[in-house]
């Protein structure tokens, strides 16, 4: 079994709530923490700049007046996710804000530097980098992330197209530290499934979008409860970068998608219009038919934990 580095060794489930865009603020991750997973949020989900402070003490204060509460069941360490590309200028500013705060877990996007990772490193955060081939892998642990997600075929918003028996299988080959496995995970027994290929841990965000703590409207997480991988949709029109999202919600803007255009990657934006976007288009990952009722948070991660039990048991009894 490996060792598993700083906060990494102390997620009493091995399940990462997966960082989304406008839905992830300090109330998801809170509860996701405290009901031990790990939780997490883009930085570029405070706005303005200056609220990521606030929420980050909000999170500190949070998770430690419960493990003062209940100091036989700590919470999880919780992660912020930053955007490494050259449309994002806050980028600076957020890091300085995550290494003040020490956040335990950073995970970086579109985009590895080593000057982040080394800011990281400062004072103990482990890095997670998100990986969409066994080529990014490599550059992403070169310049010094201690670990990857892997974003296989199926996962909400921006993900790859690679199978997750492939992609887990190419960077176990030459890799043997944490990786973390996106890409409809939904399920207890999915979470296992992830285990059981050679991730550490599973990644989850398109399930929690239909909980009580998501910042999403009420209709959109209907319709996540509504839908199955027959309503996801591949494109590249909305941010520049390959995503999943519902078709009822392109539906709703008057576009087909069916037939929708391939957009230029130049224009790969994370600011105004990008928000804007993803604010009317909902990302989504294929693995939502398990998800039935929208629910707290805790009651999803209870579901996962017995799930996985129940998997483990009959995996057990052959």
């Amino acid at each position: 079994m490996r060792t598993l580095p700083g906060a990494l060794a102390r997620v009493p489930f091995p399940v990462i709530g997966a960082p989304m865009f406008i839905l992830s603020t300090p109330k998801l991750v809170i509860a996701q923490c405290k009901a031990g997973i790990v939780g997490s949020m883009p930085a570029l989900n405070a706005r303005p700049a200056a609220q990521l402070d606030e929420w980050l003490s909000e999170i500190r204060e949070a998770l430690a007046a419960h493990d003062r509460a209940h100091p036989e069941s700590p919470a999880a360490p919780f992660g912020i996710n930053q955007i490494v590309h050259k449309s994002n200028d806050r980028l600076q500013h957020d890091m300085e804000l995550c290494v003040r705060h020490k956040v335990p877990i950073i995970i970086t996007s579109l985009g590895a530097r080593e000057d982040i990772n080394a800011a990281a490193h400062s004072y103990g955060g482990v890095v997670l980098h998100d990986v969409i081939n066994n080529r990014f892998g490599k550059k992403a642990i070169e310049k010094g992330a201690d670990g990857l997600v892997a974003v296989a075929a199926g996962a909400g918003g921006h993900a790859g197209t690679r199978n997750p028996f492939v992609l887990i299988q190419e960077l176990r080959e030459w890799f043997d530290g944490p990786i973390a496995l996106a890409g409809a995970i939904s399920t207890g027994s999915a979470v296992l499934a992830a285990q059981v290929l050679g991730a550490d841990f599973a990644y989850v965000g398109s399930a929690f979008i239909a909980t009580d703590e998501a910042r999403a409207s009420q209709e959109y997480k209907d319709c996540v409860v509504a839908s199955s991988s027959d309503d996801i949709v591949y494109s590249s029109l909305f941010t520049g970068v390959h995503g999943n999202y519902l078709a009822p919600s392109i539906r709703r803007i008057g576009l087909d998608p069916d037939h929708l255009p391939e957009s230029d990657p130049s224009v790969m934006n994370f600011g105004g219009d990008a928000a804007k976007a993803w604010k009317d288009i909902w990302g989504c990952g294929q693995g939502i038919a398990a998800i039935k009722a929208v629910v707290p948070a805790a009651t999803l991660v209870a579901r996962l934990r017995a799930e996985h039990a129940e998997a483990r048991r009959r995996v057990s009894e052959g």
